[in-house]
C-alpha cells in the first residue's frame, strides 16, 4: 500500500495496524499481518520461519510485513508455507472482523489481521536458486498434519513462477505411494525440475515423521 501511495498520492487519513494486538502477534499457531518478516522466528513452524527468513535482504525483511507479502505482493513468498499449514485468515472489513480461508483472502484482498493454524507434526521448505532478472525462484513447502491417531494428511505447495499450486493426500510412510498420489494432481504437470524438488521435500518430511 505504501508503494501505491508513493506512486498515486497519499490519502487524507490512514490507520496503522502495528498497535492492534491481533496484527502484532507471533506465536506457535498464529502470526499477525503487521508483523515484520524479520520477527517471524522459530516460534512458528519451520516452514513459515524459513519462508520469511528467505525473503529478500535483511533491509527488506526489516520493512516488509506478513500481510504485505501475502496480500500485497505478486511474489507471495509466504503463501506456500501458509497453504501447507492450512492456515485461516482473520480479516478486517469496515464494521467487522471475521475468519476466512486463504482463497477468499487473496481474491478479495482483505486487510489481513492475522493467520492462524494448528501446529503440524513436521514441516519443511526449500527455495531453489533463481536467475538474476528471471522469474521468481521455485519454492516447495510441505507439512504433515495429525489425524485422529498419528499422522493424517500431507499438504504440498509449489510456487512455480508467479503461480502457486497446493495439493494434499492422505499420509503414507512410503514416499513412492505419496508421490504417485500427488502425480495424479496438478503437481504432476509441473516441469521436471519442480517435480524433482517436490520429491526431495516430500521424502524429507516423511522421513522426519518416521524418525519421530
Amino acid at each position: 500500500m505504501w508503494a501505491g501511495w508513493q506512486r498515486d498520492g497519499f490519502p487524507e487519513q490512514a490507520v496503522s495496524l502495528r498497535n492492534v494486538p491481533e496484527a502484532g502477534t507471533v506465536g506457535p499457531e498464529e502470526v499477525g499481518g503487521a508483523v515484520l518478516l524479520n520477527r517471524v522466528d522459530a516460534t512458528v513452524p519451520e516452514v513459515l520461519h524459513r519462508a520469511a527468513s528467505g525473503v529478500g535482504t535483511g533491509a527488506v525483511r526489516r520493512a516488509a510485513t506478513v500481510g504485505g507479502n501475502i496480500v500485497g505482493s505478486t511474489l507471495r513468498c509466504l503463501l506456500p508455507a501458509a497453504l501447507v499449514l492450512d492456515a485461516r485468515a482473520t480479516v478486517l472489513e469496515p464494521g467487522s472482523v471475521y475468519d476466512t480461508d486463504l482463497t477468499e483472502l487473496l481474491a478479495k484482498r482483505h486487510v489481513l489481521l492475522a493467520l492462524h493454524w494448528r501446529t503440524p507434526l513436521v514441516s519443511g521448505y526449500r527455495k531453489l536458486e533463481g536467475e538474476a532478472g528471471g522469474p521468481p525462484p521455485l519454492v516447495v513447502a510441505a507439512a504433515v498434519h495429525a489425524g485422529d491417531q498419528g499422522p493424517g494428511r500431507l499438504r504440498v505447495a509449489v510456487r512455480d513462477g508467479y503461480e502457486v499450486f497446493c495439493e494434499s493426500t492422505p499420509y503414507d510412510p512410503d514416499p513412492d505411494q505419496v508421490l504417485h498420489a500427488l502425480a495424479c494432481t496438478d503437481l504432476g504437470a509441473l516441469p521436471a525440475a519442480a517435480r524433482d524438488a517436490v520429491r526431495g521435500q516430500v521424502t524429507d518430511v516423511l522421513d522426519r515423521v518416521a524418525r519421530g
